[in-house]
């Protein structure tokens, strides 16, 4: 990827909705120059898919939280394996330092939250935990 594949994915992340007009006025290149870097970038994987961002107030009775997740030995591909099939696993990081992974997990109650942390906390291979509720998210810019 070049600096224009960079720039380009960068505008996207932002808005992916922008039109290609947009995007090639925004980078100075032709339409066509951005159709075909967007065809090529989701042919090689680069881009898979595209999402909605909802503002965290329009989900009222949404629970985040994250876990900090040791593993044990060399488990690690195992692990992540399990969490990628949990259906409260909203995202999942590999990390380093004093946990190996991050995960964010989402629940629509307490006692669903519950319930996710105890399958997680049983899986082969996890070592440890600890868990934090998100509470309130602040945007610096």
């Amino acid at each position: 990827m070049d600096q224009t594949d960079q720039q380009l994915l960068s505008l996207l992340r932002q808005d992916a909705r922008l039109t290609v007009a947009a995007l090639a006025g925004r980078l100075k290149v032709s339409r066509g120059t951005v159709t075909n870097r967007i065809r090529k970038l989701e042919d090689q994987g680069v881009i898979v898919g595209y999402t909605v961002r909802l503002r965290p107030d329009v989900q009222h009775n949404r629970i985040s939280a994250w876990m900090s997740i040791a593993v044990e030995g060399n488990q690690t591909r195992t692990v992540i394996a399990n969490l990628l099939g949990e259906p409260g696993v909203a995202t999942l990081h590999d990390t380093n330092g004093r946990w190996d992974l991050l995960a964010e997990l989402r629940a629509e109650t307490l006692q669903e939250l519950g319930k996710v942390l105890e399958r997680i906390r049983l899986l082969k291979g996890i070592s440890n935990t600890e868990t934090s509720i998100h509470l309130e998210s602040y945007r610096l810019s």
